[in-house]
């Protein structure tokens, strides 16, 4: 999130950018946020969409709120026990599936709600910016994004940038895919159990950090079975402070549920950071909800036909 003290605004408050114009370009930009620490780059430019239709302003139906576990996401129950088959070879086995599963995602429609709000000091929201969009396909099989649903945004402290766009689409639903993973360091930690599942536990970051690119930085962890990641716990990087500009990012927390066959597809992510300025901090709260998940299209994938046996010889 962008906090800018060089236009003369009170101390710890930045002027809100026209968000609104965002909101019906037509193109589809999800919105993550900053916090602190690190810097470092991001991997390749998401697929482009054709432009939505003209938007229908849809309420989103109401959810059930779902709130992250307080975890120490350092210290927790993360036992120290081998995995059954080399790190190595499990790094390349879900990053493969995770190749398949990010191609997998393009064939389904689904709804995506993103909600970021500041907090004050007795704990209320101060301001908000909301939107719900539906990702779908034109009779063509063409992908787009259209908004639904999104009031006039009442941020002031912060404003959502560029970046924060880029993060929801790409870094938030985390994907290390085989192509992306020379990109990164990925270590072995231990094993732990996520809700009901048992899991390998990895620590991810960037090798090098490259102009103009987004990352990820944090932990994995892997499905001990299936060998798919499960949930994600970290933050983008890098931040980036240019004189009087801040762009900072927070932390945060994604979970993935199976939705068909072995494919674990994200559902939830869940940020509550304090974003650190030269002029104070900025308490944050960030919900995506990714819903109603619906194949649109079977993927066809072409294998190479076996070998044809010799034509049996005739009997002399």
């Amino acid at each position: 999130m962008r906090h800018d003290i060089s236009k003369g605004l009170p101390k710890r408050r930045a002027r809100v950018l026209p968000l609104a114009c965002l909101l019906f370009a037509g193109v589809f930009f999800s919105l993550p946020l900053a916090a602190q620490e690190e810097e470092g780059p991001l991997p390749g430019a998401p697929p482009q969409y054709e432009p939505a239709p003209q938007s229908q302003v849809r309420p989103p139906e109401p959810a059930p709120p779902r709130k992250a576990p307080e975890v120490d996401h350092h210290s927790s129950g993360i036992s120290k026990e081998p995995p059954s088959i080399p790190a190595d070879q499990i790094i390349q086995r879900f990053a493969q599936s995770e190749a398949e599963f990010r191609a997998e995602r393009e064939n389904f429609t689904y709804i995506q709600t993103f909600v970021v709000q500041t907090i004050d000091d007795a704990g209320a929201p101060d301001g908000e910016y909301r939107m719900t969009s539906d990702v779908t396909f034109t009779p063509s099989g063409k992908r787009y994004e259209v908004v639904t649903y999104a009031p006039p945004p009442t941020l002031e402290r912060v404003s959502l940038s560029e970046q924060d766009l880029d993060d929801l689409r790409n870094i938030q639903p985390f994907v290390l895919t085989t192509e992306e993973l020379p990109k990164y360091d990925v270590t072995y930690v231990g094993r732990e159990r996520v809700d009901e599942i048992s899991a390998y536990v990895f620590d991810v970051g960037p090798k090098k950090l490259e102009k103009n690119q987004r990352y990820f930085q944090g932990r994995i962890w892997v499905d001990d079975k299936d060998l798919e990641i499960v949930k994600t716990y970290g933050k983008a990087v890098p931040d980036i402070r240019k004189g009087n500009s801040e762009n900072v990012f927070p932390k945060f927390e994604t979970y993935r549920e199976n939705i068909e066959g072995h494919y674990w597809f994200p559902t939830f992510t869940h940020s509550d950071d304090v974003l650190h300025f030269q002029s104070g901090g900025v308490h944050i709260r960030m919900t995506v909800r990714y819903s109603e998940y619906k194949r649109f299209r079977s993927s066809i994938r072409i294998r190479p036909a076996d070998p044809q046996p010799p034509p049996p010889q005739p009997n002399p």
